[in-house]
């Protein structure tokens, strides 16, 4: 399986935070299912100096790169506009 280091920051406009809360159930339900398929390895909010969620980070990984680029698409933080942009680099979990 090829790894992916999903790096998506939330956009900044007003209600950002309330479609990232509103869609977060949403999103944490999709990485359960990631996990249970053996597709999540890692991942968490990132937060900013009071703490509040700003952006995402995760490990995944899939067969090809088809197969993230349509996760990522139908993720809810893409279809409810919570994450503004998202960086995604090939990536290899050290094996220690």
């Amino acid at each position: 399986m090829k790894q992916y280091l999903v790096t998506a920051y939330d956009y900044t406009d007003a209600e950002a935070f309330n479609r990232r809360m509103a869609a977060r159930p949403h999103h944490v339900d999709g990485a359960k299912a990631l996990k249970a398929s053996g597709n999540f390895v890692v991942g968490g909010a990132m937060l900013n100096d009071e703490g509040k969620m700003i952006g995402s980070t995760m490990i995944v990984q899939f067969e090809t790169d088809e197969e993230m680029e349509a996760w990522k698409q139908n993720d809810p933080y893409i279809t409810q506009k919570v994450w503004e942009s998202v960086d995604v680099k090939p990536f290899k979990v050290a094996d220690v």
